[in-house]
């Protein structure tokens, strides 16, 4: 059983950064695929970004790309997203998740882990 604990969440206003970080209980963090989710409240979980597991693939959503980072480090168990130029619509619970193959990632569907979530917040 992989745990996943997320951290970094919290208030800013827009414009501004936040980096949200997803440490792994799992010894072998390696050998996952790890994404990124949000869910705003009355609003379906999105997807945001993912990393395969040795960092050679990356996607994000494009609502994102340009202003997000996706990275991981294997050697620590742990996963980061780097937000930058924050925006009131980026508001939400965000989620990071784990699954053994990187395909479909796009779709919470896939993915056999998560997280409980940390709330970000953007202020207009």
């Amino acid at each position: 059983q992989v745990q996943l604990v997320e951290s970094g969440g919290g208030w800013v206003q827009a414009g501004g950064s936040l980096s949200l970080s997803c440490t792994a209980s799992e010894r072998i963090f390696s050998k996952y695929a790890m994404g990124w989710f949000r869910q705003a409240p009355g609003k379906e979980r999105e997807f945001v970004s993912a990393v395969s597991q040795s960092s050679t693939f990356t996607h994000y959503a494009d609502s994102v790309k340009g202003r997000f980072t996706i990275s991981r480090e294997n050697a620590k168990n742990t996963m980061y997203l780097r937000m930058n130029s924050l925006k009131p619509e980026d508001t939400g619970v965000y989620f990071c998740a784990a699954r053994e193959t990187y395909d479909d990632v796009f779709f919470p569907r896939g993915y056999d882990y998560w997280g409980q979530g940390t709330q970000v917040t953007v202020s207009s």
